[in-house]
């Protein structure tokens, strides 16, 4: 039995071809997904492990939530001090800033988005453990005002070589500097700052830039003798440390730094693995259909192994052997296009700003593992149905000309797939309206549900949409349109299946359609309700810029006033907090509608609160809100309530003064502009203000809006590719149904032609057959993404986006696609009936 199951399938190659590439793309999208993840991994490890010391020494809060530094500093008596610890070799002070960008010779900021832009101080301090740190790879280090150190890397994107002048835009009182490029470092060890700059000055330039000129430093790295562990030294650190300063060993500020920064990337492999999830439900669709018709048409051979003493066991498994097989082929296909895959992903990513180029990639067992388990289960639990019905062949069938494959009835496929559908109904509404745990699995497995349960239905709950469309074809293309019409009726599973794969693309395609024009629709809602001001000046990065740039502002000619708007992240109750801060006197010039209290009494220490946080935490005027803040727990009054608006971003509103007392720095992120009534030419005169800075930008009320607009886009552009593999996969089931289906009809076929069919009448009915296929699929998909995305944007009306739009004419032209589809996917399988000898194909058995 197994020399058969395998000379069958050596015998059908080409058949069983793009059922293996399904299953291809689909291992393609884990095992890329986690090398990547492995890869990220490895860089942050290797990064972390050269940018600590042994131990380091640092002020409690000496971080925002962000990871940015805070305010809070150490005197430099304490390097000395840390110095003389038994056990120390060396104690040196770090410098640390973020938002020093690196202009490259085009005038462009070189990074900005994702990893930061990094600066600070240069020393040659050693690594933890020994390792060699950031080291002078080119040049010399910075001796004096005025020169600069660049990572290699940066220096390379930029333009740069030694002597050359470099220009800063940066986020404190300076927002612009030039120096001298002198040296260009890299890590010896083989770290990469993974698409972050680094900009590195000597000590006494970098604490009058970042530091306000004073002899501080933001930690300290303690080096070991040699013979002393890092806990050993941490230990005799802390005996004389001061009341708010802390040591951490360097492997724990390592691990604590690499955790962070993976926690925040982790949604890239997340969202890639669900993507390789759905690829391998469509491919399952597909290799459903290819086995159940090469099953069918070697049901005749396998009814004759049965008479011939094979037991029903062995039938079953010869052809789950074959899945086996191809499971094999196609993981192990699908683990190298994976790899390229991963280095795909990697160029993708540092575009945005990622980088790992520098870092190699990884490949761990656990990803082999993965890929052979994913592909091998897959393929064997979609072939299960089609092998399990092979053992219901009865042996005596062998003696007849005809041998129908057994079908379960269409009623118990109607009432399971109903069932499902229930199920899924459920389980969506739960995730989406009950408080449960883990709502997103929830609302995932109820659209998996509903989906699989339509898929399962479909044969019975499409059979009015085939019957129309075979009279429609009877009535438009004659005899040519009524064959096609009644080969899609003849067999409903395989149509339904076939269609069912597109289905779920288009259904999630429609869905996120949905979800994105309701998404901006909200937007423009909420800036044209809300928008105050004529112009709102903010960073092309969304992050800090120089204060200095609102003060050059205040003093342009036609500018009525200008209010500055500062964002910061404490903890409450071990959750990050967002906070907005301006000045108590600006409450009106940002439009706040107030609910209840008043906003006259907003004062150092106090709050203002958005409406619909104040209802769901529970908070009213007079109470007061607890944060974790950098420089310690705090308790601010709540003064007022007001209604959400699109100007003030987190909701929770204090003053500058507040947030600059909890250790978050001078810096502003929005500016608000109001000109004066009849005032021409300040839209221009605000733009010369920031023209030699390319990280702050000037927008009116359009250009904000479409400034809130374009994450939007990018997601829902970056979804359509994904889900394009999907597509893919289910335009190649179309072609496999078409072509197998044809391979079955061969004596069929040649009848029609041997009466009188012409080759251009029969690729119009096989194409005939595709675009129905494609349409109902179409159908379907679009149906269900319609009613899941408005579900979806009601479920979120509570978060702000209460504005549902459904892009008619999008979906429309998914519909107009899904015909274009079919006609491309009948191209080969119709040439190839077309080609069929006459005579050969009325002979065949």
């Amino acid at each position: 039995m197994i020399r058969v199951a395998l000379r069958s399938l050596l015998g059908r190659k080409l058949r069983l071809l793009m059922s293996t590439f399904a299953i291809v793309l689909g291992v393609a999208f884990v095992a890329g997904s986690l090398v990547f993840s492995d890869t990220l991994g490895r860089s942050f490890t290797a990064l972390f492990a050269s940018a600590v010391g042994d131990v380091v020494v640092r002020p409690v809060g000496g971080t925002t939530v962000q990871g940015s530094p805070s305010t809070e500093i150490l005197p430099a008596a304490l390097v000395d001090e840390l110095a003389e610890v038994p056990g120390a070799a060396r104690a040196d002070g770090n410098v640390t800033a973020v938002g020093v960008f690196v202009v490259d010779t085009g005038g462009k900021v070189v990074g900005g988005l994702g990893p930061p832009a990094l600066g600070g101080n240069f020393n040659d301090a050693p690594a933890g453990h020994g390792l060699t740190g950031l080291t002078i790879q080119e040049g010399r280090e910075p001796r004096a005002a005025g020169e600069v150190v660049l990572d290699e890397r940066t220096a390379d994107r930029a333009g740069y070589d030694i002597g050359d002048t470099v220009p800063f835009v940066t986020s404190t009182e300076r927002p612009d500097l030039e120096a001298e490029l002198v040296g260009i470092a890299e890590f010896a060890e083989g770290g990469s700052l993974n698409g972050a700059t680094l900009a590195q000055f000597d000590t006494a330039t970098a604490q009058d830039l970042f530091l306000g000129g004073r002899d501080v430093y933001n930690d300290v790295w303690v080096t070991a003798e040699d013979g002393v562990s890092q806990e050993e030294l941490a230990e005799r650190v802390r005996e004389v440390l001061p009341a708010g300063v802390e040591a951490v060993t360097g492997d724990d500020a390592a691990d604590e730094s690499a955790s962070d920064l993976l926690e925040a990337v982790s949604f890239l492999t997340t969202f890639l693995l669900i993507f390789a999830g759905i690829a391998l439900v469509v491919g399952s669709f597909l290799i459903v259909n290819t086995f159940s018709i090469l099953v069918a048409q070697r049901s005749r051979e396998l009814a004759l192994l049965r008479a011939l003493g094979a037991s029903r066991r062995q039938v079953t498994w010869s052809v789950l052997l074959e899945a086996f097989v191809l499971g094999l082929v196609g993981s192990t296909v699908g683990l190298g296009l994976g790899v390229l895959l991963a280095m795909g992903i990697r160029a993708v990513t540092a575009t945005f700003g990622l980088d790992l180029t520098g870092q190699g990639l990884v490949f761990e067992p656990r990803t082999v593992l993965a890929a052979y388990a994913v592909g091998v289960l897959v393929t064997m639990a979609a072939a299960f149905l089609p092998a399990h019905r092979t053992g219901r062949i009865a042996p005596v069938q062998a003696m007849r000309d005809d041998v129908a494959l057994p079908e379960s009835s269409m009623r118990r496929r109607l009432v399971g797939g109903l069932v499902l559908v229930a199920v899924g109904l459920v389980a969506l509404v739960a995730g989406l309206f009950a408080d449960v745990p883990r709502a997103g699995w929830w609302v995932g497995l109820g659209v998996l549900a509903v989906l699989l349960g339509v898929a399962g239905a479909s044969p019975v709950l499409s059979r009015p949409f085939l019957g129309a469309a075979r009279a429609a074809y009877a009535r438009v293309f004659g005899a040519v349109g009524n064959l096609a019409g009644q080969n899609g009726l003849r067999n409903p599973r395989r149509t339904t299946a076939t269609a069912s794969a597109l289905m779920i693309g288009l259904t999630l395609a429609c869905t996120m359609a949905i979800l994105g024009a309701s998404a901006k629709a909200t937007v423009d809602r909420s800036v044209e309700e809300s928008f105050v001001g004529d112009y709102v000046v903010s960073s092309a990065f969304g992050g800090e810029f120089s204060p200095a740039v609102a003060d050059e502002m205040a003093e342009v000619d036609g500018v009525a006033s200008v209010v500055r708007e500062r964002f910061a992240f404490g903890a409450r109750d071990g959750d990050d907090q967002g906070i907005s801060a301006t000045d108590p006197g600006s409450i009106d010039d940002l439009g706040l509608r107030l609910v209840e209290g008043s906003a006259d009494p907003l004062r150092d220490g106090t709050v203002v609160v958005q409406e619909s946080w104040a209802e769901d935490e529970g908070v009213g005027v007079g109470d007061t809100v607890t944060l974790d803040l950098p420089a310690g727990e705090e308790q601010w009054e709540v003064v007022g309530i007001f209604e959400d608006n699109p100007i003030v971003f987190f909701p929770l509103l204090t003053t500058l003064d507040t947030l600059l007392s909890a250790g978050f720095p001078d810096r502003d992120n929005y500016v608000v502009v109001d000109a004066e009534p009849g005032a021409t030419g300040v839209h221009e005169r605000l733009e010369e203000v920031v023209a030699d800075n390319p990280v702050v930008t000037v927008k009116d009320e359009a250009g904000f809006a479409a400034e809130q607009r374009e994450p939007i886009d990018q997601l829902v552009l970056m979804v359509f590719a994904l889900l394009g593999l999907a597509l893919v996969i289910a335009v190649l089931g179309i072609v496999n149904t078409l072509a197998l289906s044809v391979i079955e009809r061969t004596r069929e076929v040649g009848l029609l032609r041997a009466i009188g069919l012409s080759r251009g009448q029969l690729r119009l009915m096989i194409t005939l057959e595709s675009v129905v296929i494609a349409v109902l699929g179409a159908v379907l998909g679009v149906v269900l993404g319609t009613f899941f995305g408005v579900v979806l944007m009601r479920a979120l009306r509570d978060e702000g986006l209460d504005v549902v739009s459904v892009p008619v004419g999008q979906l429309a032209a998914f519909l107009g696609v899904a015909i274009v589809v079919g006609v491309l996917a009948a191209v080969l399988p119709s040439r190839r009936a077309a080609r069929l000898d006459v005579l050969k194909a009325i002979a065949t058995d």
